[in-house]
């Protein structure tokens, strides 16, 4: 090999290095920098009632780089949308560097039906959110309904569109008023009964159930896990069945 032959080669390879050198110092140094720097050490998760904070960094956190503080914000901000069942959204803040705050806001679900051995969860607009093999406790299973199409996503079909209407005003003050309601069942003159496990309450058919469940909760904290059928359906007055004691 010539001398003018090596001497073209050698500047070569020291253009090509001083190419990678550059490259180093402008790009992957940064990059170092960068995932060092915003590390992801401290999440906050708050907001939700279903699931806990392990349960939702692992629905969130599915690789290497969503340990990245930056790179998780990004990703659920502007490119990836976040599917988890109950959850209606989540937003996130960058506390700093290496923390962010989760806030998980959970879908309104306010009654389920049981299908084809399944439970399907709607919200207050009638419509099908999620469903489970197994039913969640403190949803009310809702009877008597009856359906013309039942499809994911979309608003459950039944006789009457107001029911649901009913249906929302019965969970906000079961819930107002703290009590353990298993089902709300309708007869076919949409008179309401509602099953406490030891208490079953005949609530009738009315615009709004503020006032009798109110009187439901005073009922249920006098009867003390005593079996009692309430039937409260002429209004004001009411008469409560006991079951008889045994004489054996």
């Amino acid at each position: 090999m010539s001398k003018k032959l090596r001497r073209k080669n050698n500047s070569v390879l020291k253009r090509m290095g001083l190419r990678l050198l550059r490259l180093t110092i402008f790009l992957i140094i940064p990059i170092m920098v960068f995932i060092y720097a915003f590390n992801l050490k401290n999440i906050t998760v708050s907001g939700t009632s279903r699931y806990d904070s392990e349960q939702i960094k692992e629905r969130l956190i599915s690789s290497k780089a969503d340990n990245n503080t930056l790179v998780l914000y990004l990703k659920y901000k502007y490119f990836t949308d976040v599917r988890i069942p109950f959850v209606e959204k989540i937003s996130f803040e960058i506390v700093d560097r290496n923390s962010i705050n989760i806030r998980v806001y959970d879908k309104r679900i306010i009654g389920c039906i049981e299908f084809m051995e399944d439970y399907l969860y709607f919200d207050k607009d009638g419509i099908i959110v999620e469903s489970t093999l197994n039913r969640l406790d403190d949803i009310p299973l809702v009877k008597g309904l009856k359906y013309q199409k039942i499809v994911l996503n979309e608003k459950l079909e039944v006789q009457r569109e107001e029911l649901f209407d009913v249906i929302l005003n019965l969970t906000q003050q079961i819930e107002k008023r703290e009590l353990e309601v298993d089902t709300i069942s309708f007869n076919n003159k949409y008179e309401v009964t509602v099953d406490l496990g030891d208490i079953k309450a005949m609530l009738g058919k009315r615009s709004t159930y503020d006032e009798i469940l109110a009187k439901l909760q005073n009922i249920a904290l006098e009867a003390k896990g005593q079996k009692l059928t309430v039937d409260m359906r002429s209004g004001t007055d009411y008469f409560i069945a006991k079951p008889e004691i045994s004489s054996d």
